[in-house]
């Protein structure tokens, strides 16, 4: 019989158990798929007493993760323990020093360190998988860097954390505002105690970071990309978005532009017939363009024991296959080294929400400051009349620079009759 995948998973939380359970009952398919049984034999946790709902016992345990990844027992090491630095950066780099190879789900990891390790893994040719790092059981890694490979990518975006897309559903179904709902979504599990990680945007440029180097081919690059949270959206913005023609969501968009590549993580209208704006709750989205494919859509589940754990065995899989494809597509030297945009050179269209004194010559204050900067205006909105006292006007540009709006905006917000910080959102297509 053919010797057995040896696989130690550091790291025993929703995740590792997803993994451990779904290589017990389905041992069947993923022996015959990878050509060889894949089995765990050995873990690495802080608390060895605590109940995980799963069995455990019979495995070597390791309460020290670079001690499991120097295990000559182990063949491959599963790194699901978190966290751009500390342990998990330590055992990373543990893995692919012993010359084994290595899976994460760690997007932190990659998104801040993927240019290291990716030279680290390619020195010591060994596999570097990360199915799971990105949008949980969607296979975009694998899409991008196989399927559409033969492309030119133009452009990668999507819908990148469930917590977000939950949250701005719950806002859009049910008229609430934005704490209400993070606040019932912590209650439920979709959101964390401490939820700006999600909320504030991180995760999603994690994961966009990593999206870009591998649709670009070039090494990742976190810093360089510009990142927006869903705080500041209302009530009343979904309301209007809606009334547009619009639903609002957080995007992480990925553009090769004649500059550079454009990397940005911000809210977004997008029209309502957009394929992505159907994708609501928890789900995540990813949406690639290629020279010769077209646009393309993935949609599934992005978080979840079931999921991730799908996207780590898959992984795992091509590993007992020995089917080794170069981290960000092609070879170090290969790499593109075109450079990052700013945001301020981002060229398109804005929904501009303001909260004025209703009184005259208000709206031609604004105006003009917009006349001024270059901005051009397609239509406004207003709803009623409360003579003295603050009402909504939302504008909504023509294409326009954002270093553009960026000032008009300072200006407008610095008018006496303007009462709160104006909202701006990003008009994108879909």
């Amino acid at each position: 019989m053919t010797r057995p995948l040896c696989v130690g998973v550091a790291g025993l939380g929703t995740v590792g158990g997803g993994v451990l359970k779904m290589l017990r009952d389905n041992a069947d398919i993923v022996a015959a798929r990878a050509g060889r049984p894949i089995a765990v034999t050995a873990v690495s946790a802080r608390d060895r007493s605590r109940d995980r709902g799963f069995p455990v016992s019979g495995l070597h345990w390791y309460e020290d993760s670079v001690a499991l990844a120097a295990d000559p027992g182990v063949d491959v090491v599963v790194e699901l323990i978190g966290g751009s630095e500390g342990p998990a950066r330590v055992l990373a780099e543990a893995a692919i020093a012993a010359g084994k190879p290595l899976v994460t789900a760690n997007k932190a990891l990659l998104a801040v360190h993927g240019a290291s390790l990716a030279r680290a893994a390619e020195e010591r040719g060994v596999a570097l998988g990360f199915e799971a790092a990105v949008a949980g059981g969607i296979p975009v890694i694998k899409a991008l860097r196989e399927g559409l490979s033969g492309n030119r990518i133009s452009a990668v975006a999507g819908i990148l954390n469930g917590t977000c897309n939950y949250i701005l559903t719950q806002m859009r179904e049910r008229g609430r505002e934005f704490a209400d709902v993070l606040a019932d979504a912590q209650k439920l599990g979709y959101a964390e105690a401490d939820p700006s990680f999600d909320i504030d945007g991180i995760d999603a440029a994690h994961k966009l970071a990593i999206l870009a180097a591998l649709a670009f081919g070039r090494p990742v690059a976190f810093e360089d990309v510009h990142v927006e949270g869903i705080r500041h959206v209302s009530a009343v913005d979904i309301a209007f978005a809606t009334e547009l023609g619009y639903r609002i969501k957080l995007l992480g968009i990925a553009r090769q532009t004649e500059a550079g590549i454009e990397t940005r993580v911000h809210p977004c209208m997008v029209p309502q017939t957009a394929p992505i704006a159907r994708v609501d709750g928890v789900f995540n989205a990813v949406v690639a363009e290629g020279d010769f494919v077209g646009r393309v859509m993935l949609e599934g589940r992005g978080a979840g024991a079931g999921p991730t754990a799908s996207a780590v065995v898959a992984d795992l899989i091509d590993i007992a296959r020995n089917r080794v494809t170069p981290v960000w597509g092609a070879s170090g030297e290969a790499l593109s080294s075109a450079p990052s945009v700013p945001m301020s050179s981002h060229v398109g269209p804005y929904y501009l929400r303001l909260m004025v004194v209703d009184r005259p010559g208000v709206i031609a204050d604004v105006t003009a400051i917009l006349r001024d900067m270059g901005v051009s205006l397609e239509s406004m909105l207003q709803r009623g009349r409360s003579p003295g006292e603050a009402v909504p006007v939302v504008l909504v540009t023509h294409e326009t620079k954002e270093s553009a709006m960026r000032e008009a905006l300072d200006r407008i917000g610095a008018l006496p009759t303007v009462m709160e910080e104006p909202t701006l959102i990003r008009i994108e297509a879909g």
